[in-house]
């Protein structure tokens, strides 16, 4: 019947998804999508047009089931545990599988700045939601404790770090020494 998707989207979006994270999003090309999705090229333009407009689909349901975590990561009693689970999240997300995934959107960012404004404005809402997310669970803990730089600076700074911690991953440091570079930042905004 024509007009019938003949493949199972969740399933390729996923798998599309991993393409992207193993190869990056410039590297990446149609026929290696169809290749790790299982779904012929013209299956993929037909249903979703070209590279881009599949990295963002695959990217928007990436970017929900990622919020959805830290949000949850951040439901803590106390401004610093909120933090400190925010952090363990985020780096577990990236020193995930072997050898480890990486930070998709960390990646897209520096990649796709000159190749994909939609991609580079896909990655610059993410980072924004984040911020938002980070912001509102910190303001919503009435633990006693102040930080010395405003509740919107403090979740802006505790963003940019995860930027940062996921390039030193790609530089090899291992998960407990992220996990040390954090635990200093969240130290330095509320205390031990």
């Amino acid at each position: 019947m024509a007009g019938v998707r003949q493949f199972d989207e969740r399933v390729a979006l996923g798998r599309a998804l991993e393409v992207f994270v193993e190869r990056g999003f410039r590297a990446t090309s149609m026929l290696d999508l169809a290749a790790g999705t299982g779904v012929q090229r013209g299956s993929l333009y037909h249903a979703y047009g070209g590279k881009e407009e599949i990295f963002l689909r695959a990217f928007g349901e990436h970017t929900g089931r990622f919020l959805a975590g830290a949000a949850a990561a951040l439901d803590q009693p106390t401004k610093r545990a909120a933090l400190l689970a925010f952090f363990n999240y985020c780096i577990d997300t990236f020193t995930a599988g072997s050898p480890a995934r990486g930070c998709l959107s960390t990646r897209t960012a520096v990649e796709a700045a000159t190749e994909s404004p939609k991609a580079e404005a896909a990655v610059r809402a993410l980072l924004d939601q984040l911020e938002t997310l980070v912001h509102d669970a910190l303001s919503t803990v009435d633990d006693g404790v102040e930080s010395p730089v405003d509740l919107r600076a403090a979740a802006r700074l505790v963003v940019t770090t995860t930027r940062g911690l996921a390039v030193m991953e790609r530089a090899q440091y291992e998960p407990d020494e992220l996990r040390t570079i954090a635990e200093t930042l969240v130290t330095s905004l509320f205390g031990t």
